[in-house]
């Protein structure tokens, strides 16, 4: 008879520490916004438009998406420590077999304002009026402490700001991430053909 199989506990508890060790610690750094939590980006952008955007911390730094089918995709990561929004509206296209539709997400409107928390915005392309406040331009993208999550790859071009004022913004995105995004008055709209934010 074959011999049976025996589980070396020495040999595992060896193994097993210093695994365990490390997935805490990245587990911990990602949670701390020292290493940013990514995710595979659909094939196409969608975009983002806000009527005003204010923000309490501010960060750009230049990273690199990759798609599902494994291209990379040059973006500039854009975060905010506190963000209030008014008139916010993203947009997204969808093929289907009825064809094409607009997935519409809005809120921020009627007086109302839309509050996010550590917010990071993978960006294609943008345009905005912007007033920005101690402002720091050059700095190494990796050294960025302005915005959890914003960082970028060390040795790349950065910069950050105490403060920022953004009016009729409007943004080609890849992803969007935040630790917490509070609409009093979201709305979710589906409708056929291109009827995209801008």
């Amino acid at each position: 008879m074959a011999e049976q199989g025996r589980v070396r506990w020495k040999r595992f508890g060896l193994t097993l520490v210093p695994v365990a060790a490390m997935t805490s610690l990245l587990i911990g750094a990602t949670a701390q916004g020292v290493i940013g939590a990514t995710f595979v980006v659909p094939g196409n952008s969608f975009k983002l438009f806000a009527g005003e955007l204010r923000g309490q911390g501010f960060s750009l730094a230049s990273d690199v998406d990759r798609t599902r089918k494994g291209r990379l995709v040059p973006v500039i990561v854009a975060g905010v420590r506190r963000a209030a929004i008014t008139e916010l509206c993203s947009s997204a296209l969808v093929k289907t077999p009825v064809g094409t539709i607009t997935i519409r997400l809005t809120g921020g409107r009627g007086g109302n304002e839309v509050i996010i928390d550590d917010l990071v915005i993978d960006v294609a392309v943008g345009q905005t009026a912007a007033s920005i406040r101690d402002l720091e331009l050059g700095r190494d993208a990796s050294t960025l402490e302005e915005v959890p999550g914003g960082r970028g790859p060390a040795g790349t071009f950065g910069g950050q700001a105490r403060a920022v004022t953004l009016r009729n913004v409007r943004l080609g995105a890849w992803a969007v991430t935040a630790a917490t995004f509070s609409l009093p008055d979201l709305g979710l709209n589906v409708v056929r053909g291109e009827r995209e934010c801008y």
